[in-house]
């Protein structure tokens, strides 16, 4: 007898978005992650940029999967109320001799099948942001790219699993699987778990998956990224995504405004043994920074808030692994998920979900929910609407988070989510409490406490994140 009919490994986009299009059917669905929270992983420190679709080889899973994924995403911030907007990207050529590559990846998006593209002129670009470097002489404009919020998304995809059956278990570390007649044991160091089918979502974890099953040997390196980030009141320095034409290393650094209105600078490529090695460094900042000035000069540094650091999973190969894997039938790969990985999400969800289904021979449910409504955001609430709030529930009057305009109310909401904020961090990336220009130095005390009331325990036993990061010590 199964536990499960299937088991999604990794709660980060990818993951929650398999793990929704999952419970479209009639099978019985769990996400196992190591960490305390959704989004814990390589999906909680990346660019949330939705790539339009110019840069992956055509016929590669990588161009399919972006472009499915970026049209699913444009629908699916409506469904699923997480914010999106679409502000175009433009690719930046510094030197005449450099225009054949421009133009190769025009052509390679045109192939792929992205629309609206064009090829600018130096001064055409400068028109459309005045702060771009007067050495550009031509750029590719890509009007179909996007900013999406990458916490936003993955828990907007985790909460509308969870409506529709999908059972979270946190703190739940894979260490080992085998095959067990026709489904898998995973072994978590507690509880066994027995699954008919598993989906390999863990990130730079997932050739190990792949490898306790597989004769079939994957091979992942962990590609650390660094990005600074800068406040909101320079955020207009660009209101497009600004790329440099890309390298062997990825896409470059770009300069962005996020979906947020920060301003956004990163990231650099650096191959590292550890895969959670997510440390900044001074001379990987002083590169971001400095590589940034070539496509925009005069960059306010001045006005940095934070930086951060994420680790993707880049495989030898370059694409994307998704699919059942040949030698271990009814296990699902999603490994060497990079860049462009968060665009691809919902796109590689649906795909996997769509195999898992039709080899579980599952139907299709009638009464499956498809939209999910956000937490509000007091701050961007009219005066008639916030007022209206805060007669209904009195909390959201009360602002904790100055910065961002947070309130009681939100963070409430955040841990009362399912699957809800269980850390300091979990709060943040819900709600953007602690984001703002002093990085939480206000409202850390007054979130700490909600969180110790809601949860039933001691401010002492309130954590950064997983267990052992407890913010006060005795």
């Amino acid at each position: 007898m199964f536990d499960y009919d299937v088991c999604v490994i990794g709660a980060g986009a990818v993951g929650t978005a398999t793990a929704r299009e999952l419970t479209r059917y009639r099978l019985s669905v769990c996400v196992i992650e190591k960490e305390e929270d959704v989004c814990s992983g390589t999906s909680k420190a990346n660019s949330g940029i939705v790539h339009a679709g110019y840069d992956p080889e055509p016929g590669s899973m990588k161009a399919r999967m972006n472009l499915r994924g970026a049209e699913l995403i444009r629908k699916l911030s409506k469904n699923l109320d997480f914010s999106y907007r679409q502000n175009g990207a433009l690719v930046l050529c510094f030197d005449e001799a450099d225009r054949p590559g421009l133009d190769r990846l025009y052509e390679r998006g045109l192939r792929n099948g992205v629309e609206g593209l064009e090829i600018l002129t130096g001064e055409e670009v400068r028109k459309r942001e005045p702060a771009v470097s007067g050495d550009v002489v031509a750029a590719l404009w890509a009007p179909t790219s996007g900013v999406v919020c990458p916490f936003g998304m993955t828990f907007a995809f985790a909460e509308n699993a969870a409506q529709n059956g999908a059972e979270f278990r946190f703190l739940t570390e894979v260490k080992g699987i085998e095959k067990a007649g026709e489904g898998y044991v995973l072994h978590t160091g507690g509880e066994d778990i027995l699954a008919r089918f598993v989906v390999n979502a863990a990130g730079v974890r997932s050739a190990e998956m792949h490898n306790a099953v597989s004769g079939n040997r994957l091979e992942i390196t962990p590609r650390r990224g660094e990005y600074v980030l800068m406040d909101r009141e320079v955020g207009g320095l660009v209101s497009s995504t600004i790329f440099q034409l890309p390298g062997k290393m990825g896409k470059g650094v770009l300069v962005a405004q996020t979906v947020h209105g920060n301003l956004l600078v990163g990231p650099n490529a650096v191959d590292v043994e550890d895969g959670e090695d997510t440390e900044t460094t001074p001379e990987g900042t002083d590169e971001i920074k400095e590589r940034a000035r070539k496509s925009v000069p005069d960059i306010p540094y001045n006005r940095v808030i934070t930086g951060f650091a994420g680790v993707r999973a880049h495989e030898k190969g370059g694409d994307f692994i998704i699919g059942e894997i040949p030698d271990a039938e009814g296990f699902f790969d999603a490994a060497g998920i990079e860049s462009p990985g968060l665009t691809a999400a919902p796109a590689i969800g649906e795909y996997l979900a769509g195999l898992v289904a039709e080899k579980a021979g599952a139907e299709r449910k009638e009464d499956f929910i498809s939209s999910r409504r956000g937490i509000p955001q007091v701050a961007k609430l009219s005066p008639e609407e916030r007022s209206a709030l805060i007669a209904e529930r009195p909390e959201y009057g009360r602002i904790i988070c100055r910065c961002e305009s947070i309130s009681e109310g939100e963070i409430i909401d955040a841990i009362e989510r399912n699957p809800g904020a269980r850390s300091m961090d979990g709060i943040k990336r819900r709600v953007r409490q602690g984001m703002g220009r002093c990085q939480a130095g206000f409202c850390t005390p007054g979130a700490m406490d909600i969180l110790a009331e809601r949860l039933g325990i001691p401010v002492e036993k309130v954590t950064k994140n997983r267990p052992g990061s407890e913010l006060l010590k005795w």
